[in-house]
């Protein structure tokens, strides 16, 4: 059994690594915005997050179709839900500088859609799919610290500006909740997943007993 990761993000990789898992990579490629634009205004923020998850996973699913191995596919999708706004990845700098002007000295919520597919002979025969949710408490750097960590080019491609294991997490004074999930991917959340579908840690680490 081996668990597909449908994501770019090294964060995530690194996570599954550190948890004993080596992933297949395989980016989706979904157009985030557009997805979030067609489930319209009145999705809710844990509907647009489980959604994007989804839609991920399914992309990646289809690319394995001629595959005889028997996989799982996990996609995620993060957004930092603050001053009644979800938030994702701000792209800019300047985006970005306006996030921070909101979230320093703040509190947010970042929630984390998770999908799992369980694929074999290339066709998909179980799927699950949930979200997470953590509070995040802000620090309010300073401004000359704040221009060093825009400029360091981290904030402008995470989820709400910020992350936990990197620059960002100087500027988390705590969590309420996953930190996993704060990262990228969940691991209580995916193993409850995983099970929903069928499929151990056991397997995915190699050690499933015969």
């Amino acid at each position: 059994m081996r668990l597909v990761l449908a994501s770019a993000s090294p964060a995530r990789l690194s996570v599954l690594r550190g948890a004993g898992v080596e992933p297949i990579v395989q980016v989706s490629g979904v157009d985030e915005d557009a997805l979030t634009e067609a489930l319209g205004p009145s999705a809710s923020p844990e509907t647009v997050v489980t959604e994007l998850a989804r839609a991920k996973a399914a992309a990646v699913a289809e690319t394995f179709t001629d595959s005889t191995q028997d996989l799982v596919i996990v996609g995620c999708d993060s957004m930092l839900s603050i001053g009644g706004e979800l938030h994702g990845k701000p792209h800019s700098v300047e985006v970005a500088r306006e996030r921070w002007q909101s979230m320093a000295g703040n509190s947010g919520e970042l929630l984390t859609g998770h999908a799992v597919l369980r694929v074999t002979a290339g066709v998909v025969v179980a799927q699950a799919a949930a979200h997470s949710s953590t509070v995040v408490h802000f620090a309010t750097p300073s401004s000359v610290d704040l221009e060093a960590y825009l400029a360091s080019g981290e904030p402008l491609l995470v989820a709400g500006a910020f992350t936990l294991d990197g620059l960002g997490g100087w500027f988390v004074d705590r969590i309420e909740g996953d930190p996993s999930s704060v990262i990228g991917i969940g691991l209580p959340l995916v193993r409850t997943l995983l099970n929903r579908v069928g499929t151990s840690l056991a397997e995915l680490w190699g050690r499933a007993s015969s």
